[in-house]
């Protein structure tokens, strides 16, 4: 393959948050690049750049992944679920974000958007986890200004105020 044959851009389409988008992206350009400059979705955000601190976390057909991690190639044809997508409208916060703004489970903010993210997919798969199991998950992402103690009282709230809501408003995490 010629230089600049690999320097070509390819069209890039997929689901975001229930909704078509597409974009043009360089092949190496990374998911978090591609959602941040290409479509405007802002709340994914870039740390590490080297997945170990968590922000770029998000949902790619239902698993999560590292953003940053990731060619906005690879996601051509996927279903996409940003911390944007977390409300259910823009004048309302989800059941889980509701949960941190009371706990004040956030200071900068940096890394929250990819803690909601990893807590809405792991409240969705255990609907009634403990102390020590919100703590292992946390463990995957960084934040350098709460200590974790607030995101772990919000998280144990959401997860409970979710187990009482009926079926359909679970996806409201």
């Amino acid at each position: 393959m010629s230089r600049l044959q690999s320097e070509r851009r390819h069209l890039v389409r997929f689901t975001l948050n229930g909704k078509p988008v597409q974009g043009e992206a360089e092949p190496r350009m990374l998911l978090t690049d591609f959602l941040r400059q290409q479509i405007g979705a802002t709340g994914t955000h870039v740390g590490c750049e080297h997945g170990v601190c968590g922000a770029c976390t998000i949902t790619v057909d239902g698993m999560l992944t590292r953003a940053c991690l990731t060619l906005a190639v690879q996601a051509d044809g996927c279903d996409l679920r940003t911390v944007e997508g977390l409300a259910p409208s823009l004048d309302r916060l989800g059941v889980l974000q509701a949960a941190f703004r009371r706990h004040h489970a956030l200071q900068c903010g940096f890394c929250t958007a990819g803690i909601l993210m990893s807590l809405d997919h792991f409240l969705r798969h255990h609907p009634s986890p403990d102390e020590n199991e919100i703590r292992d998950l946390l463990s995957g992402h960084l934040c350098r200004c709460t200590g974790y103690t607030p995101i772990v009282r919000a998280a144990l709230e959401a997860a409970a105020e979710l187990a009482k809501s009926p079926t359909n408003e679970k996806t409201d995490a």
